[in-house]
């Protein structure tokens, strides 16, 4: 089973010192982070999780799902069980409209066109009609250009593609990595959320954690030779990871522009990139012989993922040397201070701590159409609860004031840590990280005003949380 040799990041010739830059940049730019793991010349030298998150905690991977889909093709091509160049209609008969209403582009479409994002459509079928089969999207929306031609991202590609792999080995796809590259130890908590009927998010769903993509890029990195032992062709590795499509055209980030292969993106620095949304990256750099994990939520930041591969490449590679050597005491401590240190960061009043303005006071939600029933807040010197009832069902959520609370989020159940801040208008802001199955946050901004209280909650989250937006005026007396 794969085991990582640990060291000191000097001893493979990374300052120390580098890391904790990388650690306060990403910090001072308030990138929410939630591990960070490095790997240089297979040793690792470097693993840290952001409190309340651990080494133990599973994390939603996005996109990344994508680059284990491609693996899961490639070994069925190498088991001989399809073809790169086989038209993908030729696995899913029942999934097509009838013979003569089948477009000649969705026909002629084949499963590397899929792999390399060259499909005939522009955007993913199944958003369309979430509530019809996501499989049979691909097939029946109209195209809007020939494939193989133009990279436009598109994951139902990669959807369809993992309801290839879980019809032709009649197992879940992540099950059949696991079996098929067993010996990688890939944790067994780890698992892929299903679509509504019943197939593995091959483009989205992958919960893991943060070690398993470390796995998972060692593999890739290595071209498929772990332990002696050739596990998927390195051929197909390398076409993987090469720059097969031109991405510049549509990319919103320099670090998106690079290129991209069957699954895997080109970086700025001649290397490949996993990439999830919300900064769940797998980074490698063969130059420097360099693995970077990170899990994260920039979801609300605008290019928040180009700040970590910025981090990455302005303050730890200028600085890697070709002789390690042994670290000094000062040098050990003030890594060991940086790593325990990780944490959410909580937010920051603006003003002092007001600790009476509506505390302890119920408010009615005075918005007809609005299922949110009441609100109240009570707030003691470091803490408060927000209650709330939604559908006639008490609700309630902890936070910190200068710390961060968990608890799980009401109507979902989902783990998160919210702290409050009163900001410098007189509002106090609540602010909920979900760190679980769904990544994101959900911000409640209350103003108290006499007997009222107008509350703005938004959310940052693809695909739960709807109730969480908008704005409710409330009351004292119920009307």
């Amino acid at each position: 089973m794969l085991t990582f040799e640990k060291s000191s990041p000097e001893e493979t010739g990374i300052p120390g010192e580098c890391i904790i830059r990388f650690i306060d940049r990403l910090q001072k730019r308030q990138i929410p982070m939630h591990s960070l793991l490095l790997m240089h010349h297979d040793r690792l030298v470097f693993e840290g999780y952001y409190a309340p998150l651990t080494a133990h905690s599973l994390h939603r991977m996005f996109s990344i799902s994508k680059s284990f889909t491609s693996i899961a093709i490639g070994l069925l091509a190498d088991e001989g069980r399809l073809s790169l160049e086989d038209p993908v209609i030729k696995y899913f008969p029942e999934k097509l409209p009838d013979k003569d209403s089948i477009h000649p582009w969705v026909a002629r479409m084949t499963i590397k066109d899929m792999l390399m994002m060259r499909t005939c459509h522009a955007s993913t079928t199944y958003k369309l009609d979430m509530s019809s089969d996501w499989v049979a999207s691909f097939f029946t929306t109209q195209p809007t250009h020939p494939p193989g031609t133009i990279f436009h991202y598109d994951t139902s590609a990669a959807h369809t593609l993992c309801a290839l792999a879980e019809k032709l080995t009649g197992q879940d796809m992540l099950d059949y990595i696991k079996e098929k590259l067993h010996i990688l130890g890939f944790s067994e908590e780890s698992y892929m959320i299903k679509d509504p009927f019943g197939v593995s998010m091959g483009g989205s769903g992958l919960v893991a954690l943060p070690i398993d993509m470390m796995k998972f890029g060692y593999f890739i990195a290595h071209r498929g030779l772990v332990l002696g032992r050739q596990l998927l062709s390195p051929s197909y590795i390398d076409m993987a990871v090469s720059p097969l499509t031109a991405s510049c055209v549509t990319a919103p980030l320099p670090s998106e522009a690079q290129g991209y292969g069957l699954q895997f993106w080109r970086n700025e620095r001649n290397g490949f990139t996993c990439y999830g949304m919300g900064g769940q990256l797998i980074i490698f750099l063969p130059d420097y012989e360099l693995i970077c994990v990170t899990t994260a939520d920039t979801q609300s930041i605008q290019g928040g993922n180009q700040q970590i591969y910025d981090a990455l490449y302005e303050e730890l590679l200028p600085h890697i040397q070709e002789q390690a050597h042994t670290p000094d005491e000062t040098a050990k401590n003030a890594l060991g201070k940086a790593l325990s240190s990780l944490a959410l960061k909580p937010l920051e009043s603006s003003l002092p701590k007001n600790l009476h303005a509506g505390s302890g006071r119920t408010y009615y939600v005075q918005n007809e159409a609005s299922d949110f029933q009441s609100f109240s807040v009570l707030l003691t010197e470091n803490a408060g609860t927000l209650s709330f009832t939604y559908k006639n069902t008490p609700c309630s959520i902890s936070f910190g004031i200068g710390c961060m609370q968990t608890g799980a989020f009401p109507i979902y159940n989902l783990w998160y840590a919210a702290s409050g801040a009163w900001l410098f208008d007189g509002t106090l802001l609540i602010r909920a990280h979900i760190i679980d199955a769904y990544v994101g946050v959900v911000q409640f901004q209350l103003s108290f005003q006499d007997d009222s209280l107008t509350i703005f909650i938004t959310k940052k989250e693809e695909s739960l949380f709807h109730e969480f937006n908008g704005h409710l005026y409330c009351k004292m007396q119920p009307e």
